[in-house]
């Protein structure tokens, strides 16, 4: 038996969008991959974001490391240019981006304003799509999207407000994205975390409350973080998951099955 086998992802070329910081759900999705062998580029949103962020792309080895606002024109486009002209191909596009504006997120359902609810869906969403247009002319021996979704996407959980039909769409979207690009070899996943301290998660009210609420609801009996998610998706890029598409895969340890 070889005691030292290939790691899965050599070679592979990954994009991951949405490090913030070393909390960052993404940061443990690029983290297990590069540990899997993937070679990464990481984008930061901005000149405030770039001294979190940058630290953590050169401890990874990042060969790019470029700034990224889906709600600026051409930045999206100038990224994969950017992974174009350096590597000539993709394999793995990850996407971790959510935003409200915050009176809308903590704010009901019933008084979220239009503009919020269509920032909501650009940013959480059709960026989304935007990066797998994008990525796929790129993706010629076929590849992985993924996207990170969460449980309230599919039941009410208190507070999550316009977030819950944001995600519902994203996961919809993940579905017929896998359909269309199917046939290119490009799998398309949504993963859905559990309750996870992050600087995006600290915009919900309450949610201390969430996070206690899971730690004793979910039958593993303790919560998740970035490495449990980061290795699910790193998986979910490994050729033993090549059968695998257009589903929500959980990692809540367990939380979601619980009524």
């Amino acid at each position: 038996m070889n005691e030292n086998p290939t790691p899965p992802l050599l070679g592979q070329k990954a994009v991951i969008l949405g490090v913030a910081n070393e909390y960052s759900i993404a940061y443990g999705c690029a983290r297990a991959m590069r540990k899997l062998g993937a070679e990464l580029a990481i984008t930061y949103l901005n000149d405030k974001a770039r001294p979190h962020v940058e630290p953590l792309a050169r401890l990874l080895e990042a060969r790019i490391f470029a700034p990224l606002d889906v709600r600026q024109p051409g930045m999206l486009e100038d990224l994969f240019g950017q992974i174009a002209t350096t590597w000539g191909r993709l394999d793995i596009a990850l996407h971790s981006i959510a935003f409200a504006p915050k009176e809308d997120l903590q704010g009901g359902l019933l008084d979220c304003s239009a503009a919020g609810f269509g920032a909501a869906m650009d940013v959480s969403v059709h960026s989304f799509v935007r990066m797998a247009r994008l990525a796929a002319p790129l993706m010629t021996d076929g590849g992985t999207l993924l996207a990170m979704s969460y449980h309230g996407a599919n039941k009410v959980v208190p507070n999550y407000n316009v977030m819950g039909p944001v995600k519902a769409a994203l996961e919809a979207s993940v579905r017929y994205l896998a359909h269309e690009l199917g046939p290119q070899r490009i799998r398309v996943h949504a993963i859905s975390p559990g309750p996870i301290r992050t600087r995006a998660a600290g915009g919900l009210k309450d949610f201390d409350l969430l996070l206690n609420a899971a730690a004793h609801q979910a039958p593993v009996g303790e919560l998740v973080d970035i490495d449990d998610v980061g290795m699910a998706a790193a998986y979910l890029a490994t050729p033993y998951a090549r059968r695998i598409t257009g589903s929500t895969l959980y990692v809540d340890a367990g939380l979601n099955i619980m009524a």
